[in-house]
């Protein structure tokens, strides 16, 4: 199925390397965490991409002339760098199948993105969008009934579902793009008509949205514990 990345935002919440780069090239181990997202595709068996550009597009234009994959068939939808993400799907409508994947392009998961089709074409939804536990940012007290210190627990899970990204889209959501930015105005008028899903993952899942972000990616990598990589990990079971 065709994936739809969205690489043009100017990541203001990691400004300390997007001044000089584009966020979707922050590398995470010795290669942009865009990379880690196209090979986590590939593994699924999605080759074809269509990147939704904006900020420093030229230098996301030379990662994809550069590439070493060349199985990947990969088309380059050029916005200005101000556009919302509605505004980037729409722009690249006319490229866009009658169903595909969509995914930001800064999030990473184990998700098998086929369950999350299969999901989508079974519930005849316009949009499926993968619902993920994030991690709490701080590690949490467990109180007893007179407020005594019972435990702790490191950086828990916290008890609700958020959006993970990693979406099945019908093409049909041009016709509602016009109404607003993707997570609210659009997607809010798609939960009112009973028309987007979600496909409940409670495996791994973790943004880049910050510079902590970024260095506890790179300290999975280094540590051996990248549980996104997918591909590596079916390549050491062979």
């Amino acid at each position: 199925m065709q994936v739809v990345l969205l690489c043009g935002g100017k990541g203001t919440r990691l400004n300390e390397k997007t001044v000089k780069i584009p966020k979707p090239l922050i590398e995470v181990g010795d290669k942009p965490i865009l990379w880690h997202l196209m090979k986590y595709f590939e593994h699924h068996g999605h080759t074809d991409f269509v990147l939704c550009t904006g900020y420093k597009a030229d230098m996301i234009k030379d990662f994809v002339e550069k590439r070493e994959e060349k199985t990947w068939n990969i088309t380059i939808s050029e916005g200005d760098e101000d556009m919302s993400k509605a505004e980037r799907i729409l722009k690249a409508k006319d490229l866009l199948d009658d169903t595909f994947i969509l995914s930001y392009g800064d999030d990473v998961t184990d998700v098998n993105i086929n369950n999350v089709i299969e999901q989508h074409k079974n519930d005849n939804k316009l949009v499926t969008i993968t619902a993920v536990n994030p991690e709490c940012g701080y590690g949490v007290l467990e109180l007893g009934e007179k407020n005594e210190l019972a435990g702790f627990k490191e950086k828990p899970k916290l008890p609700f579902w958020v959006n993970g990204g990693f979406m099945v889209v019908s093409k049909k959501i041009s016709e509602y793009l016009h109404k607003g930015e993707l997570e609210e105005e659009v997607f809010e008028h798609l939960v009112s008509t009973k028309e987007i899903g979600a496909y409940k993952h409670p495996g791994f899942w973790k943004s880049m949205n910050s510079l902590k972000d970024t260095l506890d990616l790179n300290n999975m990598v280094k540590n051996n514990e990248a549980i996104w990589k997918v591909w590596e990990a079916n390549k050491n079971e062979g």
